[in-house]
């Protein structure tokens, strides 16, 4: 089974992944500044987007599904950039597969396990999965706005609405399967060994997704990472301040 994807640009290979309760469609803002530089693959993960359903979620087999997707394309190297939960499969990705790294991005992640902080959106996505007919983006964010109350949240997860053929909404992403394998994606991955390639780990000034004593873990496993802060940002980073992340990448890559 392949991931779906969007194939833009020319030049070196990028392979581009999004975070939690995402798509590709997320990062269409950063595919397309980078397009104008490289051969960009923008994925949708398993259990996301487009892209097939399976009951299994870690970062073993996520990894395992970029490295199909270069076999598939004919790609034998690529840059490689992950935002949030994207981070840690381009990460794994890193770890398992070096050869295949060029360069590594990570948005706003760190190679540590996180405590659960999805628990009321994941608590609010199954209130609007179990409605009966939920019949418009509106009422599924009414639904959604008692667990939820940040509006900018709510329409980034209502982009993953979509009408099914009995004309109500579902969610894109595989619910049940994330919400069964949780514990596993707030999970550190798995340093099987390093990678001295070249790493850039941006962070968003009010996120706390990466912090001071992550810097240990981080060089542990990348010795060779650097570090970028974009100010006036949080955990969203491409979306709130996309011109100075996409020039950040773009000057790291070059």
């Amino acid at each position: 089974m392949l991931l779906n994807y969007k194939q833009t640009g020319t030049g070196p290979n990028l392979i581009l992944m999004h975070g939690l309760f995402g798509s590709l469609e997320n990062l269409n803002i950063i595919a397309k500044a980078l397009s104008e530089h490289f051969t960009v693959v923008n994925v949708d993960l398993r259990n996301h987007g487009q892209s097939f359903h399976d009951n299994q979620m870690n970062y073993d087999v996520m990894a395992n599904d970029i490295v199909e997707l270069m076999h598939h394309l004919g790609i034998e190297k690529a840059h490689v950039v992950g935002h949030s939960m994207g981070g840690k499969v381009a990460m794994q990705f890193a770890t398992l597969y070096k050869e295949k790294v060029t360069k590594l991005v990570v948005l706003d992640i760190a190679p540590v396990t996180y405590q659960p902080r999805h628990n009321e959106i994941i608590n609010g996505l199954n209130k609007v999965s179990l409605h009966p007919h939920v019949v418009s983006r509106k009422q599924a964010d009414e639904i959604l706005s008692e667990h939820v109350e940040m509006a900018g949240v709510r329409q980034f997860l209502l982009k993953s609405l979509a009408k099914n053929p009995n004309g109500n909404f579902s969610w894109k992403f595989n619910l049940p399967v994330i919400s069964a394998n949780y514990q596993s994606i707030i999970s550190n991955i798995k340093a099987y060994a390093g990678n001295s390639c070249d790493a850039l780990f941006i962070k968003g000034n009010n996120s706390d997704y990466i912090l001071a004593e992550h810097r240990e873990a981080i060089v542990a496993i990348f010795p060779n990472a650097t570090a970028k802060v974009i100010h006036g940002t949080g955990h969203w980073l491409h979306a709130e301040k996309p011109l100075p992340v996409n020039n950040s990448i773009i000057d790291f890559l070059q």
